[in-house]
């Protein structure tokens, strides 16, 4: 099912749900197919269209942004507006700019509140906590291509006036002034073991020969290879769990993406945005100690490899008490220029 909302002529704002068979990640079907081995994924995208044309653009940035869990009934205005995924993909496309379609991807199961990325990790608790992350089989990326792949074929068969005129010229897409498109991954809360799957498999990735080969420009990536190639930044965004695992340690891991990028003069960006919520939280200080460690990993290897890795830490309310608002309101405040 689509949703369509009225939005500016250059982009327009889009909510459909996606259900996807448990065994398959890379493979969707339709809601008349709905049965038991059936699980729905929500997105919320903030695309662009011509407004001449009425044809989907290809965007300088592709902007995916993975949610936490779910709150409800705090009475609280602001986080109730920003955990609503339309708000949340508005308020990034105000950060990057218009020329940026936004993906807001929320998890297909909860737990009670907690949500379960169990398309995208390996292996999960029943809280939706990972057991392990393990590039085998690029669960996460593998996920994001399909999913991505699905909503555009959504997009484009349940707009009317968008089929059309796509349909008639599937060409017409416009071309940015950047070669590729490129890809720029945010965790919130919950969101951000998502990244470290991503992470993962792009240490994984380019570690491979020829990875860096990339020869076609498309409106999103179309492989998993596409995707992680095409990822310029990771941004946590005050991740944390109840257990060990919000943020990656596994200082292998970074070592590797460090020597890969030096030897293919290639460029990753790590920006790591927090709140006294989760970064001063003294009843789980694995937190703020895990945030260290992949702060000092990643800043270790940028000296290594001459600044193709870069890392910036940003503290957001700092003088203030630990609040559930500020934990949300760091969508909105938070800078990922």
């Amino acid at each position: 099912m689509v949703e369509i909302a009225n939005s500016t002529l250059r982009s327009t704002l889009i909510t459909w749900k996606i259900l996807q068979y448990k065994s398959l990640v890379a493979y969707f079907t339709s809601d008349s197919s709905l049965n038991k081995s059936v699980s729905c994924i929500k997105i919320t995208a903030s695309l662009m269209i011509s407004p001449s044309s009425r044809t989907l653009l290809i965007p300088s940035i592709n902007a995916i942004f993975f949610c936490g869990d779910k709150v409800q009934g705090t009475g609280n205005s602001v986080i109730e507006r920003l955990s609503d995924s339309r708000n949340i993909s508005e308020s990034i496309v105000s950060k990057l700019g218009s020329s940026t379609n936004v993906w807001v991807i929320e998890a297909s199961t909860y737990n009670g509140s907690f949500a379960l990325y169990k398309e995208f990790i390996p292996s999960l608790t029943s809280r939706g906590e990972p057991k392990q992350y393990d590039p085998s089989g690029f669960l996460a990326s593998s996920a994001i291509v399909s999913i991505l792949s699905r909503c555009l074929e959504q997009v484009t068969t349940s707009s009317s006036n968008l089929i059309e005129q796509t349909r008639e010229n599937p060409h017409a897409t416009t071309l940015l002034s950047a070669p590729f498109p490129k890809t720029i991954i945010l965790g919130f809360s919950k969101g951000g073991t998502v990244v470290n799957q991503l992470v993962t498999e792009y240490a994984e990735l380019i570690s491979s020969p020829q990875s860096f080969d990339r020869k076609q420009v498309h409106m999103y990536p179309i492989s998993k290879e596409d995707l992680l190639l095409s990822i310029s930044e990771f941004h946590y965004v005050d991740v944390g769990l109840n257990c060990a695992g919000a943020y990656l340690t596994d200082h292998s891991v970074i070592k590797e993406i460090a020597q890969c990028l030096l030897l293919n003069n290639a460029s990753l960006r790590f920006v790591l945005h927090g709140t006294p919520r989760q970064w001063s939280d003294h009843h789980r200080p694995w937190i703020n100690r895990e945030k260290d460690t992949l702060l000092q990993m990643l800043k270790d290897e940028t000296h290594r490899c001459e600044g193709k890795l870069q890392v910036e830490e940003r503290f957001y309310f700092i003088n203030m008490k630990p609040s559930l608002q500020m934990h949300f309101e760091i969508i909105q405040v938070m800078d990922i220029t």
